[in-house]
């Protein structure tokens, strides 16, 4: 009877018994982490579209205010990043690099979507208030591909958008 006892006091998990769990987590682990992967990836390239969306949809509520009362139509780099001028809050964040800093850029670099010194600045923004028409164009400083289908032949990049 203390044999029996003692011995199953003793017992622990066989080496057979740990391998079939830690495999049963391997495949479980497999399954899910590319789930999150993807849903990382969506949020990502939904964070950016809001951000440029916010951000262009200031643009054009500061450009109709300044068309009225006469001034340049567009805003400057300064007044594009002085929270409560064009945006009631600082600029957001770039969810691909996790920078909010926004740069000037050519129109070249503007026409091409260039990206530089992405690990420096979120954002892009060219603006010329003397061209005819003026211009003004705003885009995430990231080539990073997104969710956001390019007319079905793929992907755009973030700076696409």
């Amino acid at each position: 009877m203390f044999n029996r006892e003692r011995m199953s006091a003793c017992r622990a998990f066989t080496f057979l018994e740990v391998m079939v769990v830690v495999v049963v987590i391997g495949i479980l682990a497999a399954l899910v982490v590319p789930q999150m992967t993807s849903a990382s990836q969506h949020a990502k390239s939904a964070a950016v579209q809001s951000g440029v969306a916010a951000v262009r949809t200031g643009i054009a509520a500061f450009r109709t205010r300044a068309i009225i009362s006469g001034d340049d139509p567009f805003p400057t780099l300064q007044q594009l990043t002085t929270a409560g001028t064009v945006l009631q809050d600082d600029v957001p964040v770039n969810p691909y690099n996790g920078l909010r800093t926004v740069q000037a850029v050519s129109a070249a670099a503007a026409t091409a979507r260039q990206v530089s010194n992405e690990n420096a600045y979120g954002w892009n923004y060219f603006v010329n208030n003397d061209a005819d028409p003026p211009t003004a164009v705003f885009y995430c400083n990231s080539d990073d591909a997104t969710e956001v289908s390019d007319d079905g032949t793929g992907v755009k990049t973030a700076n696409q958008l």
